[in-house]
């Protein structure tokens, strides 16, 4: 990356960072902008699984579940810290989507999603039922992020937290992406039978992706736990599921900031635009409709193609017309 690069990215990521100060430093937008971080860490894991190994996974509310129900149980009834919440949240994901992978080793993409969505519906179930898991009354006592000295009692101080969880999540994809396992799940997307001659394994690699994936939403569920104060079964709702898929698809595949500003555009909507939250989740739902049936390429797409017709047209004016000859 050049210094240029770096310094656009320091100042766009501070500009983030201060995002909250600058619209007025309300509570209302400081709740938001910590929501936008930790749904847009959730996205991103979901993110490199669609994107560049070019499957659906319709698992990753469980990975998300698994984040928040870890740092809960950890911090009410075990008393942990923040940091040993983290790391028993990123085992049991880690745990669970090596269970996927190895269950789903020979599967082909379509029996894949059935399969990550039944998974889904077990956690659903489980969560719901099982009261290890607190059952239908889910998990209360969840105590104030709190880790070396510094306490986050709203979400004014619990932003640079998540500010911070989004940042890393945005290094971690940049680097998968530039690694060697993130060049072999793209040509497993592209051309399997390519990635099988150079003597790639798929099943190798669905499974080192998924394991690098799980942890990234898994942590965005255990800071939702600190924010929210209480876990119940609703972390495994279809909603999560929907939000996750459509800020993926959005503003388009493989650009590092979709994700975050297609999350960015859903809860404005739902937050400060909202129609009610039927209407909302209808709305959520159609959007994603819409983007798959006629925006393949999501809104990137069709602006890519109005920049370079419009670069076009002015490289063209530019060209000075020959005199007919006589």
């Amino acid at each position: 990356m050049s210094i240029f690069n770096s310094l656009a990215w320091l100042f766009g990521l501070g500009l983030i960072l201060a995002g909250p100060t600058l619209l007025g430093g309300s509570g209302a937008v400081y709740s938001a902008f910590v929501l936008i971080a930790i749904f847009a860490v959730m996205s991103y894991g979901l993110d490199v699984i669609v994107s560049d190994l070019g499957e659906v996974s319709l698992a990753h509310p469980v990975f998300f579940a698994a984040g928040a129900y870890a740092s809960a149980i950890g911090s009410a009834r075990w008393g942990l810290d923040p940091i040993s919440t983290l790391l028993i949240a990123i085992a049991a994901a880690a745990l669970i989507a090596a269970g996927i992978g190895l269950v789903t080793l020979r599967m082909r993409e379509f029996v894949f999603s059935l399969v990550t969505y039944a998974v889904t519906v077990v956690g659903m179930t489980l969560a719901a039922n099982w009261a290890f898991l607190g059952g239908s009354d889910g998990i209360t006592g969840i105590p104030v992020f709190q880790v070396f000295g510094y306490s986050a009692l709203t979400d004014r101080e619990l932003w640079p937290v998540a500010w911070l969880l989004l940042v890393i999540a945005l290094y971690l994809v940049r680097c998968f992406r530039r690694s060697r396992l993130g060049q072999e799940a793209m040509t497993v997307h592209l051309n399997p039978r390519l990635a099988t001659m150079s003597g790639i394994d798929p099943h190798r690699v669905r499974i080192q992706v998924f394991l690098f994936s799980a942890p990234i939403t898994a942590s965005a569920g255990w800071l939702y736990s600190y924010q929210r104060a209480y876990i119940s079964a609703d972390v495994v709702d279809m909603y999560f599921l929907i939000l996750m898929l459509t800020a993926v698809v959005l503003i388009g595949r493989r650009i590092l900031l979709a994700p975050l500003i297609g999350v960015a555009l859903i809860l404005c909507q739902e937050k400060f635009l909202s129609f009610g939250g039927y209407v909302d989740r209808i709305i959520l739902g159609s959007v994603l409709i819409a983007v798959l049936s006629f925006l393949p390429r999501g809104l990137a797409g069709p602006a890519s193609d109005l920049f370079r017709w419009a670069t076009g047209r002015r490289t063209s004016a530019k060209i000075p017309q020959e005199e007919p000859r006589i």
